[in-house]
């Protein structure tokens, strides 16, 4: 992630020996990203080296972190392959460095696979369908910070930046989710803690395979039907036009539903949730590109990606039954 408090050497080798990792071998700041201040970490020991990523969270309090945290050991305890926090001596996963709430997590083998195969995807879609299962006994809540409520409130902040015909989509999208998730059918989607935000960019694989899931700092409890959304969204369309492509997007949603088969509910919605996991990106890059924070290694996306995407969902609906 961009890097928006700076950490010096010495402060990260001290979060290091309290956590007994060693001592410190080499602190360098990662640029993608725009949420968090990240780090990668090399540690050193008698065993040799290891390396960790060091987050520092910007937006999240101490209060909301737990939530993230916990569910993350607790999926990794459940086999899913995902960063595992760090504890000190006391057992806490959550800890202090610059004055910032903070998180130390092993770091991930692999590299991301930004052009993904139809076999990419369904191994992403079983691993999406497995964490989905595992966090179905998970004892902490709370709701997707980014969902319905926070598109209600963003969409007239950021509406004065657009043009009208931006605003014009923005205004009706929104309607449109409004009213669908005021219906039964809507209710009656299966729920739990989602990743939300399962990009290209947040898994990494090795050799073809995929060793993990990371970034789980946009996680709630949501539907996990928009989970799915939000994959296909990203792994299965054409990135310089937003188009759909059926060989991916059939490849993930055959593999998700060999696992966890989906509900008639979720068939029924899987359009209105494409949309939904469109209009929700749209909103957040048009507010992170018109209204950024300082940081001094920043790289907004271009908002107008998902602008493409959503006229894509509109205009051309994905019914389940051809997946």
């Amino acid at each position: 992630m961009a890097v928006f408090t700076e950490v010096s050497e010495d402060e990260a080798g001290a979060l290091l020996r309290a956590l007994k990792l060693g001592e410190l071998a080499s602190l360098r700041g990662i640029q993608s990203g725009i949420e968090n201040t990240n780090y990668f970490v090399t540690a050193r020991d008698v065993l040799g080296e290891r390396e960790f990523v060091l987050t520092l969270f910007e937006r999240l309090t101490f209060e909301q972190l737990p939530f993230y945290l916990h569910l993350m050991k607790h999926l990794a305890q459940h086999g899913i392959p995902v960063p595992d926090p760090a504890a000190d001596a006391s057992g806490d996963i959550l800890h202090t460095v610059a004055g910032k709430p903070a998180a130390l997590v092993n770091k991930l083998e692999g590299r991301h696979e930004l052009a993904p195969s139809a076999d990419h995807c369904a191994q992403v879609g079983t691993m999406l369908a497995r964490m989905h299962l595992a966090g179905r006994d998970y004892n902490r809540h709370q709701p997707n910070l980014r969902g319905l409520p926070w598109w209600n409130e963003t969409v007239p902040v950021v509406l004065p930046f657009v043009t009208e015909p931006q605003a014009a989509l923005l205004r009706s999208e929104l309607a449109f989710q409004n009213h669908v998730a005021s219906s039964s059918a809507y209710r009656a989607l299966p729920r739990g803690p989602v990743h939300a935000d399962l990009f290209r960019d947040n898994t990494m694989f090795e050799d073809g395979q995929l060793t993990g899931f990371f970034d789980f700092y946009f996680a709630g409890v949501d539907a996990w039907l928009f989970d799915l959304a939000v994959c296909l969204n990203d792994w299965a369309i054409d990135l310089p036009t937003g188009t759909h492509d059926p060989e991916r997007a059939s490849a993930f949603v055959r593999a998700y539903a060999a696992v966890r088969p989906l509900a008639a509910a979720e068939r029924q919605l899987l359009p209105a949730m494409l949309r939904a996991g469109a209009l929700r990106f749209w909103i957040s890059r048009l507010w992170d590109f018109h209204l950024p924070r300082e940081a001094s290694m920043l790289k907004a996306h271009d908002p107008t990606h998902f602008e493409r995407v959503l006229r894509q969902r509109v205009a051309h609906p994905v019914a389940a039954s051809t997946l």
